[in-house]
């Protein structure tokens, strides 16, 4: 990767929305992407054997509209992540991140994810051979530990072979992952976050760019993050679930652009887009269900919700059915 192409990433990477199962599809993404110019967007993570030994392809299609926009990759066989990376290069994906921080019980059965963190050795392997495959900067996603790990002493090892490794950008949650015990929802929310532990690794690692990842609900608090030295912040479940208050203003205030994104217009815009999905035999609440939260804590919203989960899987709902239910907001913001 050329320094110029980097160096754009990385100011993108200033904000990101996590990868999220099942929810950061390619729908959400060409969503947020109308939220925020700037934001840069992850794939739900992508297994290596799905697209290597399944051919499963078409879990790499996006729009290119969607850019900057990564994709995260799960696995542990440096020369099948080396395969999937090299077709994730070939789909036009502007990084490639590794997957070290998923805690399901699925994951850990296949010997990637978080598990990986008691094994830095093989995630040096890894991301070597995916080096080899692209010019696209491959990157990690990390937890602080994982089960009886003492994080003050795994982190900083973890990093430093991660960048010996030629690693220079590391995303990472503040959790530590009880792969026994704790369910993955559970390891979302039950782990205490460590913050002054990832802040201390920004000081001790100063040429990386390091991310910090959990909990972060707010912009107020991204702030404060970037304030102690961070680079950036990734946000899971509050980009998702309160998509106007954390990206309509991100490119204001993150990245100092002069104005902000307009829900209402946003939904305009995804007019044309669904249409398309439409007509390729898609259905409408494939779309519309990432579109539930757009007026989270706004007069309407509740009516706005109700009448998408309501209309929106019947048979022939279409553009029209989105219009109706903006309706609602409209007129109890009139």
């Amino acid at each position: 990767m050329s320094e110029n192409n980097r160096d754009k990433i990385w100011g993108h990477a200033r904000l990101s929305v996590a990868p999220m199962m099942d929810w950061t599809d390619r729908h959400c993404r060409y969503l947020h992407r109308l939220l925020s110019r700037h934001t840069l967007l992850y794939t739900e993570m992508v297994t290596a054997p799905a697209l290597v030994r399944g051919g499963a392809v078409h879990l790499l299609d996006h729009s290119v509209d969607e850019h900057p926009v990564a994709l995260q990759l799960g696995g542990s066989d440096p020369q099948e992540l080396a395969r999937a990376t090299k077709l994730g290069a070939d789909a036009g994906y502007d990084e490639i991140n590794l997957n070290v921080g998923c805690p399901s019980d699925r994951v850990q059965s296949g010997t990637f994810g978080a598990v990986l963190m008691k094994t830095p050795e093989l995630v040096a392997d890894c991301v070597h051979a995916m080096q080899t495959e692209t010019d696209a900067e491959i990157t990690v996603k990390c937890r602080i530990g994982v089960d009886d790990q003492v994080p003050e002493d795994v982190l900083p090892d973890f990093i430093n072979q991660m960048q010996l490794a030629g690693i220079k950008r590391i995303s990472i949650h503040a959790r530590k992952a009880w792969l026994k015990g704790l369910s993955p929802k559970e390891n979302r929310d039950v782990p205490p976050l460590d913050y002054p532990l990832v802040y201390q690794m920004k000081r001790d690692f100063p040429a990386l760019h390091l991310s910090i990842n959990g909990g972060v609900a707010t912009l107020e608090e991204a702030h404060a993050h970037l304030a102690e030295g961070m680079d950036g912040v990734m946000i899971g479940r509050a980009a998702y679930h309160n998509p106007t208050d954390i990206l309509c203003t991100a490119d204001r205030e993150i990245f100092g652009a002069d104005d902000d994104s307009d829900p209402v217009l946003v939904v305009h815009q995804m007019l044309p887009y669904i249409e398309t999905h439409l007509t390729q035999g898609g259905k409408l609440n494939q779309i519309t269900r990432h579109m539930l939260g757009l007026f989270a804590g706004k007069p309407g919203a509740r009516a706005w919700r109700r009448y998408l989960s309501e209309h929106a899987t019947k048979p022939g709902a279409g553009p029209e059915t989105v219009l109706a239910a903006l309706q609602h907001v409209t007129q109890a913001a009139a």
